[in-house]
């Protein structure tokens, strides 16, 4: 059973079942841990939600929106995901984690989807947890439409739920986006030259009990095997 690092966050349950259902087994990070051991001693990283990366480290002055994330969280998640990616350990990261993923290979954010990109869809819907906000366009055959390919039928976009007030804007190093919502936000991106390195902007985790994005947690276990 694969060993799979969780970045710590204030919502784990969802990420952690998400994962044990799938066939793993989780280790709950700090960020006082070590991330060279933590790279070193488990199968797979599981970049979790949370608060704005710092936006100093990408090169802009925060919006008047920024929500910063706890502190040591973007420094400690940084270093590990680029210690993921350079040991090409599988890596899934999502909502907060897409960001820090584009941040740490170089890349930047849109700082407040609603004053620079607009408000035609709504991508921050609170609660509840598995309420629809709109659909993504996957990329054909991309990992994440490979994943996905039993559930879409045919079709290419599927409905998700969305939580959120940032996304990748210039992407980092290696990273191609596979997935655009209706107003062209980038919904996923992954490094088709990694094993298993695919970052998603909504929260496949919360719907653990029905089962729609299962094979994402199934396909990144698969990989951290």
């Amino acid at each position: 059973m694969p060993l799979i690092a969780i970045a710590p966050c204030s919502k784990l349950p969802d990420y952690e079942e998400s994962v044990r259902r799938a066939g793993g087994d989780v280790r709950v990070l700090t960020p006082t841990d070590s991330a060279a051991d933590v790279i070193a001693s488990v199968q797979g990283l599981l970049l979790t939600g949370g608060g704005d990366v710092q936006p100093s480290i990408y090169g802009a002055t925060p919006h008047s929106t920024f929500d910063p994330a706890e502190a040591g969280r973007d420094e400690f998640e940084i270093e590990l995901v680029n210690r993921a990616i350079d040991s090409d350990l599988p890596v899934f990261a999502i909502c907060r984690g897409i960001q820090v993923l584009n941040v740490a290979r170089g890349g930047t954010l849109i700082q407040h989807i609603p004053e620079e990109v607009g408000t035609s869809v709504e991508h921050r819907i609170k609660e509840p947890r598995f309420a629809i906000a709109h659909d993504v366009w996957l990329t054909s055959d991309s990992l994440l439409e490979r994943t996905m390919r039993e559930r879409l039928e045919e079709a290419d976009a599927c409905a998700v739920n969305s939580r959120h007030h940032q996304a990748p804007k210039d992407l980092g190093e290696g990273l191609v986006a596979t997935a655009t919502a209706p107003d062209g936000v980038i919904e996923a991106v992954e490094h088709p030259e990694r094993r298993f390195l695919l970052g998603v902007q909504w929260h496949p985790e919360n719907f653990w009990r029905t089962g729609e994005f299962r094979a994402l947690f199934e396909a990144f276990v698969q990989a951290c095997r």
